[in-house]
């Protein structure tokens, strides 16, 4: 056998390694009795699903959000069924030892039955546990999911989905009317089985009180340092995304100009 061939046999055999020590949804309620933060990241495809497992993140995520740091849409509320697929399968082919979740895109879950078949589609493409938008107005979605043996994580706050609808992305938890529904609709979904809870733009004290109050673990972004968790866009934590970043994220690392830099030392050097 060539050297290439051998170089490539054994990319395959890392490539397709699966770890022993799976994490699962019980692993990250675990990890909340313990007082261990969760870090959870977007991943889109292979290669950041494969980077982001190596570096011990245990919860990945194929969200929605693809649709403007991937696809270029204005707002998450163009996502597809098809698109989130495509990009469960490229990510879910890197086995991470991370428990893989996917966004039901917009309108994906109107009801029980589309809730269900939708995601069934998205486990078919390797996601391990799927995430919807809304508390008590999907609670019947919600159980019909749980209920076909799907794990189910939350998301509560604001919801980009209902950006067009409510004007803008706006801190929730403000006021009392705000709050109480956040903590009834955190209850509700953690009662009907929820694993976990992303809160979104949550106010920060009301966040860490639904953190105190229900047993799943919260996971947040935009809601303070006091949730179980916190998930970001990764693009947005390493600055490939550079035109809009969020208000709440501390880029790590500013990878834009790096790119920029080595292509134009590459074509310098054509």
């Amino acid at each position: 056998m060539c050297a290439f061939a051998l170089v490539e046999a054994g990319f395959q055999r890392n490539r397709f390694s699966v770890s022993p020590m799976k994490i699962t949804p019980a692993d990250l309620i675990a990890m909340k009795k313990r007082g261990e933060k969760i870090a959870a990241l977007t991943a889109y495809d292979f290669p950041m699903a494969r980077l982001l497992d190596e570096a011990g993140v245990p919860f990945l995520l194929v969200g929605d959000s693809l649709g403007m740091v991937v696809l270029g849409y204005p707002d998450t509320t163009h996502v597809t069924m098809v698109e989130i697929e495509h990009h469960v399968r490229a990510a879910a082919r890197a086995k991470p030892r991370a428990l893989l979740g996917a966004d039901l895109p917009c309108h994906a879950y109107d009801t029980p039955a589309d809730a269900v078949a939708n995601a069934r589609r998205l486990v078919a493409a390797g996601a391990e546990a799927v995430k919807a938008e809304g508390g008590r107005a999907i609670l019947p979605q919600v159980q019909a999911i749980i209920g076909a043996g799907i794990p189910y994580c939350g998301h509560l706050g604001m919801l980009p989905q209902h950006v067009l609808e409510e004007g803008g992305y706006k801190i929730k938890g403000r006021r009392d009317e705000e709050i109480a529904a956040l903590h009834a609709d955190a209850h509700v979904l953690a009662e009907a089985g929820a694993f976990a809870l992303v809160l979104e733009l949550v106010n920060p004290p009301v966040a860490a009180e639904i953190s105190q109050r229900i047993g799943i673990p919260t996971i947040g972004i935009g809601s303070g340092p006091d949730c179980d968790g916190q998930i970001l866009v990764t693009p947005d934590l390493i600055g490939t995304f550079p035109w809009f970043t969020p208000r709440f994220v501390k880029p790590q690392m500013n990878a834009a100009p790096q790119i920029k830099e080595a292509v134009a030392r590459w074509k310098n050097q054509l």
